[in-house]
């Protein structure tokens, strides 16, 4: 089985480097476990007519490090509730990279995403060719390649999953 190519717009650019997820949804937030409720909460700073301009599919774009701090996991359950299907980065914290490729939501590496990406711009993630295209600007960039468990673990939608599918007890 192969991974599906993400396909979808720079939904969100956040080029500052470090950036800490808890500003998503709000430290206050923390605790909500709904997901109907985190995504209210989600990107407030940004507006209402962010969610309402979203579409599924839609990308991250981001700075190195994106995941600085916490991994904590309801402000990543709030994007994937909005549609978000992915992160592009300059680069990750590690902690947020594990966490998040465990629970099967996609992360690619890709130095130079941000000069190459501008908001709403069709971006497509081809994970056989290790290439990220700006179908808008015809731009293509290699990005850093995944671990064989990694892709396996995004195939079969989270570690869970990839761990049952293999025989394993969890």
């Amino acid at each position: 089985m192969a991974l599906k190519n993400l396909k979808g717009r720079a939904a969100l650019l956040l080029p500052e480097d470090d950036f800490d997820v808890d500003q998503i949804t709000g430290i206050a937030n923390l605790k909500v476990t709904d997901p109907v409720q985190l995504s209210k909460f989600a990107l407030q700073w940004c507006g209402p007519e962010f969610e309402a301009g979203l579409r599924p599919g839609d990308l991250i774009v981001a700075g190195r490090n994106f995941g600085y701090g916490h991994p904590h996991y309801p402000c990543m359950i709030a994007m994937r509730h909005l549609g978000i299907a992915g992160v592009i980065g300059e680069s990750f914290s590690p902690g947020y990279w594990l966490g998040e490729i465990s629970k099967g939501f996609p992360q690619v590496s890709c130095p130079g995403i941000l000069e190459a990406v501008s908001r709403w711009e069709e971006l497509e993630v081809d994970w056989q060719a290790g290439r990220v295209r700006n179908l808008t600007r015809g731009i293509e960039l290699p990005f850093e390649p995944l671990a064989q468990s990694e892709m396996q673990t995004l195939e079969a939608g989270g570690l869970l999953k990839h761990l049952k599918n293999n025989g394993a007890r969890a």
